[in-house]
């Protein structure tokens, strides 16, 4: 692609713009415009058929729809109106100063989950909007969409813990209507600091209130309307007691999915997996996954329902490069911590 000095790709048009990793890559329109091509990518989760993954961004923010086969964007979910930014910049300082409503530069739609039956996506705000308090403020957006429809609603999220307020980094479906919420501090290894705060909490969505024509941290906290959020893992505590400090533990975990279930012994555990993003950063070392076993009694009275992703037959070359991929990705997971 081609670039002029400080500027967005040439190639773009008034109705196209190309996908980039660059800030200043946005057009005509609110942050919302599926046509900007600044993209950086935070969630991703596959289709119950297999043949496509959703991908949620934190610009725009945007919540895409992709060909696994071709790489083609083959859709574009409408988001809300009170999500977006009208003013836009390349400058995350100017674009928060700039606007008094949406997203909070840099943090928005964070996480992502879909629920098993493969209907619904959950899209996780990092941190409130601009009119709920913004970045430091207590009340963050959980904005479900219809697949098949487009339909949104809102539900709003308690994101304090003890007297402190807390980001969202990632959100996982239990069921249809249960999911893990991942609050963290940003300390740890990368940060030069000491972790404190890594936990999953458990959130019920069945009984919530539908906040989307609501605004402001007090109106959205008086208005949740459903059971507050358990603890589920202090993820802190659990890698401590397996000989990682504060200092080593990631200061960056973000993603989070649930794998195979293993038996170990008489008893069969099901499997957590925790990923960090570490920024490309020498500081903060190499990328780490943290497989964790638990059981259905640790769920406090939850149902447990995987998602079932169908499997697609593969073209040949692909299937090698999926092969080559599962070798490298088996000599890494040797090197990590495994707590069954």
């Amino acid at each position: 692609m081609t670039y002029a000095s400080g500027a967005a790709p040439l190639l773009n048009t008034a109705t196209i713009n190309y996908f980039s990793g660059r800030s200043d890559n946005f057009g005509a329109g609110n942050s919302l415009n599926p046509n900007h091509g600044r993209l950086d990518p935070e969630g991703i989760r596959v289709s119950n058929d297999g043949k496509s993954v959703f991908i949620s961004d934190e610009y725009g923010p945007y919540v895409y729809q992709f060909d696994r086969q071709t790489g083609e964007r083959i859709k574009s979910f409408m988001l809300p109106d009170n999500l977006a930014v009208a003013n836009l910049s390349s400058s995350g300082a100017s674009e928060i100063s700039g606007n008094a409503t949406g997203r909070v530069a840099n943090k928005g739609m964070e996480g992502l989950a879909i629920s098993p039956d493969g209907t619904t996506l959950f899209g996780f705000m990092q941190s409130p909007l601009l009119q709920d308090g913004g970045d430091g403020g207590r009340a963050n957006r959980i904005v479900s969409i219809d697949i098949v429809t487009g339909a949104t609603h809102e539900f709003a999220y308690d994101n304090q813990i003890g007297t402190k307020n807390y980001n969202s980094s990632e959100i996982l479906a239990i069921n249809n209507h249960e999911f893990l919420v991942l609050e963290r501090d940003g300390k740890g290894l990368g940060d030069g600091s000491k972790a404190a705060i890594k936990q999953l909490w458990k959130v019920d969505l069945n009984d919530a209130t539908d906040i989307s024509g609501m605004s402001g941290e007090a109106n959205l906290l008086a208005n949740q309307g459903h059971p507050d959020k358990s603890l589920f893992l202090d993820i802190r505590a659990l890698l401590n007691a397996n000989g990682i400090t504060d200092a080593n533990i990631p200061a960056k975990l973000e993603g989070a999915a649930f794998g195979d279930d293993v038996i170990v012994g008489a008893e069969t555990y099901h499997t957590l997996i925790l990923a960090n993003d570490n920024d490309f950063s020498a500081i903060a070392g190499d990328n780490q996954f943290f497989v964790i076993g638990f059981k259905d009694a640790d769920l406090g009275g939850s149902i447990f329902l995987p998602q079932a992703v169908a499997a697609i037959p593969e073209p040949e070359t692909y299937a090698m490069l999926l092969a080559g991929l599962g070798l490298l990705g088996f000599m890494v997971r040797r090197r990590k911590l495994s707590s069954l």
